[in-house]
This record gives structure tokens, sequence and C-alpha cells, in this order.
């Protein structure tokens, strides 16, 4: 176990850091364990290349413990877009999904549907940016086979109600893309049949940890067309073109890459041993606090006050004329955020400490007071 003092102590990102819905810059743990990997598979041992690759099968079983799985249903992926190809490639039917999702859903599912001619693509209608229970309720068909969402919305920072979504929906598949919410917040993954992610944002793991979860439903319905030679029952199969494993395993391409393993795990481990519900509890804190910050010097927030419905991310909306002063003032104050069609996404982690939420107040007041109504 490690209690919440000692997972803050894994965090040593320069104050003004606001951008970990982007990119999350390398814990100390991972850091650590990377280097040490890396003296292994530089040495030419053969113990040190198998010790190195025994981070596989402890990722996956420390994935399949936060995701509510059996570890045979969990596989590593490249990256979240990758774990999502599987899916809506091998999809069929009619899929509901939002022309506001992030492009690892929207890009995929028009190419699947284009190239292969078993998909079509059911867009949802949205008037908040969110995907409720209602809206897709409203929208459902008996065509649908299948709905695909993110667990937390990366432009407005909606968490998705993924048990009401569930029941809504009844056995069709729901296909979540889970980056922006997992490792930092409680969710029914149970709930989903499809599950992807990827380590390099709230997991400080970097790029390439991405993973995915395959549930019964989906081992029965989708079909494993980007299957690659690690998606059989045999190590190497050679001479002959085995049938695609009965597990998620048939859902891979090739064998991963051992040091971004590593890395994986050790986020992973660190994760488990501290806990969500406290990191969680933690994270809702210094969220509230960015929005109370926000609150008073009057700029808009469009993401949801209720701690149920939203993680990491608080995106601010100022007027079309207060945008690029907002976004230069934050700049001028030593604050990395993300700025996207007028918005401005402040997105902080458990590490963020009070030097940088008194640097987004600063940044604010300057904003403030320069500002013409």
């Amino acid at each position: 176990m490690m209690d919440l003092g000692s997972f803050l102590s894994t965090f040593d990102a320069e104050p003004g850091y606001l951008d970990w819905a982007a990119f999350g810059p390398l814990s100390t743990t991972v850091r650590a364990d990377l280097h040490a990997d890396a003296e292994l598979l530089g040495a030419g041992r053969a113990s040190g290349i198998e010790l190195v690759a025994e981070h596989e099968p402890e990722a996956r079983e420390l994935l399949a413990d936060l995701l509510d799985a059996d570890v045979e249903q969990v596989t590593l992926q490249p990256s979240t877009t990758y774990g999502l190809m599987h899916a809506l490639y091998g999809l069929a039917g009619s899929l509901m999904l939002s022309r506001a999702e992030f492009p690892s859903l929207t890009v995929p599912a028009t190419r699947a549907a284009d190239a292969l001619g078993s998909l079509e693509l059911q867009w949802l209608e949205l008037t908040d940016g969110f995907v409720t229970p209602d809206v897709v309720r409203t929208a459902l068909s008996e065509e649908t086979t299948a709905l695909a969402v993110s667990l937390v919305d990366f432009r407005t920072g909606y968490r998705a109600d993924l048990s009401a979504l569930r029941e809504v929906i009844g056995d069709r598949l729901l296909i979540v893309d889970a980056i922006q919410g997992f490792g930092i917040v409680e969710a029914d993954y149970a709930a989903a049949d499809v599950v992807c992610g990827n380590g390099y944002k709230w997991l400080r793991a970097g790029r390439g940890t991405g993973f995915a979860r395959f549930g019964e439903r989906a081992l029965e319905r989708l079909a494993p067309v980007l299957s690659g030679f690690t998606g059989t029952d045999r190590f190497l199969p050679v001479d002959e073109v085995p049938l695609p494993a009965a597990s998620a395993a048939a859902f891979t391409v090739s064998r991963p890459d051992h040091l971004a393993v590593t890395r994986l795990a050790g986020a992973l481990g660190d994760i488990t041993a501290v806990g969500v519900p406290v990191l969680e509890d933690a994270l809702t804190e210094i969220v509230g606090d960015v929005m109370l910050v926000a609150d008073r010097y009057e700029v808009p927030v469009i993401t949801p006050r209720d701690p149920a419905r939203r993680a990491g991310i608080v995106t601010l909306a100022p007027a079309a004329q207060d945008a690029a002063p907002l976004a230069a003032a934050l700049a001028n104050h030593g604050l990395t955020v993300s700025v996207q069609s007028g918005r401005v996404r402040v997105s902080p982690h458990v590490g963020t400490g009070s030097a940088t939420i008194t640097m987004f107040g600063d940044a604010l007041a300057e904003f403030s007071a320069a500002r013409v109504w």
C-alpha cells in the first residue's frame, strides 16, 4: 500500500503545468523503472531480457484489476487508437457516436465504414456536447448495434455515466475511450464491452502504453480483422495460419515494446497501491479549486459542477473577444494549458500544488483587470 503523500512525491513537474489531459510528465517511479530495465536490456544477458519481459503479464494483471475484468480479456496496445481500431474494424451493423468525439473514434469509424461496407454510422446530434443517456435513448433505433463514447469528453470534461448508458442500450455493444479518466476516477468498466486507453496522460507513463479490454459480448461479435501473428494460440505460427485465439489476444498485432510495458506497469503499480478512490477524492478537491478561481474572476466554466460528472478537465469558455487575452495572460504567468476554438482547457492532477493554483489565480486577476466590459 502507498499513502497519498508518497504518491504525490512521484510528481516533480515544474509549477504552472495544467495540461495533464494533453500529456503527463513522467513520474519518478516510471523513470527509475525505465532506466533500470534499459540497463538490463543493454547488457545482453538472457536473464535480464526475460526479467524485463515479465512486466507484460504484470501490467495485464494490474489492468484487469482496475478494469474489473478477467486478465484474458486484457491486451496491451501501442495506443488508445489501436485498441479502438480493433473494435471498430471488427464491428458490423450501425454504430452510434458523436461527431464531437476525439478523432481516435471518429476517424477509424469512418475509415472502417468506407473500407468494409459492413458498418453504418449513426451520428448523434448534441446540444451541449454531452453524450447523455437521454440523448442516446432518443436516437436509439432497432438498427443500432453499438455505441462508442468517451468516458470523459476531451472538450468539455463531461464524464459519461457508463452504467446508465448500458441500461439504455441493452445488450448492444458499448465501446469506451477511457483515456481521460482511467486511473483517476472510478467508473463502471464492467458495463462496457470494449475499454481502451493509454498511459501517456494521467498515468504519467509516456507514449506506447496503450491497452484494451474486450468483454464476452465483444469477443462473440467482433471480428479480429486486424489480428497479427500474436493473435493466435501459437507462440510462433509458422508453416500454417491458425485460427484467431478465442481470447482477447486475437485483437493484437505483434508483441509489445517491453520498455513501454515497464513504464506502464510502474505507473499502474503506484495507482493500485494508493487506490483510485483516494486519487479521485484528491483530484475532485483540486478541480473544485480551479473552478472557484474561475468563478471569482467571472470566467465561464462549461464543465459540469457535479463531481460525479467530471474528472480532471475544466473547460473555460470566455467570450469571443476575451479568448486571446485570457490565453495570453495564462502564458505570461508561466502556465501550460490547451487552447482550442476559443476555449481554454485547464487540467490539473492530484500532484498540482498550491503554487500552481496561485499562479492560475494571478493570471486570471490580470486578465480580469484588463478586460473591457
